[in-house]
Formats: C-alpha cells, structure tokens, sequence
C-alpha cells in the first residue's frame, strides 16, 4: 500500500475535526490571517457591557515596595495588540518590564492609532477599578515606581457579564 493512500483517512479525518472546531470569541485568539491593525477588531471592546475590574497595585521586588505613578490603561486583546505586546513586553499573559526597555524595543506599523479603544482610569492609593465592560479579553497595564527607574506592569484579564474580575498586579 502506498503512503498516498494511508494519508488520505488521515487527512480527512483532520478536515473532518476541523470543522467541528469552535470559533473563539473576541479577543480570544489571532486571527491567523493578520496581526496588522484593524480597527473593526476593536468594536467588541467600544459596546457596553456589565462586568468590572477592580484593581490593585502590590508590586515588590528586592525588597522595595512600587507604587503607581501614572493611569492605568485597559486595552483590548486583538490579534495587532497580542503581536504588539509580545514584541514589548515578551509575553501575552504578564510581565514586570522597565520602562526604558519597553521604549527601546520596536513594533511592526507603529503608527497605528487605537487610543481611542484604550479605556484609562487614575490609580489612587494603589487601586483603581473599570465599570461597564463587555465580555473580552484586555491588557491592563500601568507604570510604578519605588522612587527610581519605572516598571511598566502589563497582565492579561478576562471580563465576563456581569462579573467583577479582582486583580492584583
């Protein structure tokens, strides 16, 4: 019997098990096609929705205790942002990077704009927390400082409805 012949079920019952094979929901995965910005892959984040996340800072290393010292922002998980923040940040899950790392490293299409899908709130007291989320995927990302050289702390959260997603960075 000829290889051709023993691949051929083999191939078809590949083809069969892929096409049982669920669609992931926004911000779920890539888009094997393209990581190159769109924005038609953000609209899912700009709806309403009703889960929350309530956030704090605890950040330590060596001893030292970092506080806050900018916003934090929530941007949603997309195929350009996922390749975007595996370039910064090395990862898509979490990461405790300096600042001057970050900057120094560089993103393919750079000048793509998607502030206006990145939702921002002031951490205060180490603490901060987002209202009327749809369910996705984001990033949450803030800078801290314990008095020199600034982290930049990245993790990727989940929201679902009407949930409240407790998180520490």
């Amino acid at each position: 019997m000829s290889i051709r012949v023993l691949a051929l079920p083999v191939l078809a019952a590949a083809l069969t098990l892929s096409a049982c094979a669920t669609a992931p929901g926004p911000g779920a995965g890539f888009n094997a096609a393209s990581t190159a910005f769109n924005a038609a892959d953000f609209d899912w984040s700009a709806r309403a929705g009703t889960a929350s996340i309530q956030g704090r800072v605890a950040y330590r290393r060596e001893g030292q205790v970092f506080d806050c010292t900018g916003s934090v922002a929530l941007t949603p998980d997309t195929p350009y942002t996922r390749a975007r923040f595996m370039t910064l940040y090395g990862s898509t899950t979490q990461a405790a990077i300096p600042e001057a790392v970050v900057r120094a490293r560089t993103v393919p299409d750079p000048n793509a704009d998607y502030r206006s899908f990145v939702r921002s709130q002031t951490c205060q007291n180490g603490s901060f927390q987002f209202d009327g989320l749809p369910d996705g995927s984001w990033f949450l990302i803030t800078p801290v400082s314990a008095g020199g050289d600034r982290i930049v702390l990245m993790r990727r959260v989940e929201t679902r409805a009407g949930r409240v997603a407790n998180i520490t960075l």
